[in-house]
């Protein structure tokens, strides 16, 4: 992997990109002192597309993975939304060895939370998500959810916060429903649509953005297919690296 932005030579480029470890240090999150920070880390087709057969993996390559990886062990948490955990057969975060003695340094569980984001709390409680967490999943929904559904996602162990007052989430409220639990350092994985939500509500501070030179065509949507964001928010870049023809980007607000 070879970093083109920065130049190499010109700024902090002294990370090992070869490594999990150097990946780590070359996407570090802010001190925590700076307060709660929201990264969002999505894949695009040449056209734009977020999706190729339904699904973001065939967009994906092993460097993408890696940094896939990388991201979620620096989180404290995953923001994810329910329809993307059904689409994309999700299973709690690992516990990386790699990682284990800098999250411990850090006070952070041995793997990021997940939290789904759901409306209809429509979910598969039954599967390894919500069975066999390494830290306990938590499910995020409005104060307008079924109760029966409330109960049933608390008896399958999992922590349910109410992060909004009709049936949908308040991404303004979701960062601060988290923060509160000290989990501070957050990853959002999408889908589309919520991400959007987010965007548009002004609380995404940064985007990770991987360019795949693939095109798909078809009626995908984007990385984010939802509420306008007016005025549209100016990011700046951070960094561009690149392996086998995938430019991996990273965007923070300006």
């Amino acid at each position: 992997m070879q970093r083109l932005f920065p130049v190499p030579g010109q700024g902090e480029d002294t990370q090992d990109l070869g490594t999990l470890l150097g990946l780590a240090d070359a996407y570090a999150y802010p001190p925590r002192d700076a307060g709660p920070y929201l990264r969002a880390n999505m894949v695009s087709g040449l056209d734009g597309a977020a999706r190729a057969e339904g699904r973001s993996a065939p967009l994906s390559s092993p460097a993408d993975m890696r940094i896939f990886g990388t991201l979620r062990a620096l989180a404290d948490v995953v923001v994810v939304g329910a329809e993307t955990v059904r689409q994309e057969g999700y299973r709690p975060a690992k516990a990386r060895e790699a990682f284990a003695a800098r999250r411990a340094a850090d006070g952070q569980a041995p793997a990021a939370a997940v939290a789904v984001l759901s409306r209809s709390l429509d979910l598969d409680l039954t599967a390894p998500l919500f069975t066999d967490p390494v830290v306990p999943t938590l499910v995020l929904t409005g104060a307008g959810g079924s109760r029966d559904a409330l109960a049933a996602a608390d008896r399958a162990g999992a922590q349910v916060v109410v992060a909004g007052e009709g049936e949908g989430v308040d991404p303004v409220r979701v960062v601060r429903e988290l923060a509160a639990r000290g989990l501070t350092r957050m990853l959002h994985e999408g889908g589309p649509r919520v991400l959007a939500q987010f965007a548009a509500a002004g609380v995404v501070d940064e985007l990770c953005l991987t360019l795949s030179p693939l095109v798909t065509g078809g009626d995908a949507p984007r990385i984010m297919d939802g509420p306008p964001v007016l005025p549209p928010s100016r990011f700046r870049p951070l960094s561009v690296l690149e392996e086998d023809g995938f430019l991996f980007t990273r965007y923070v607000r300006a």
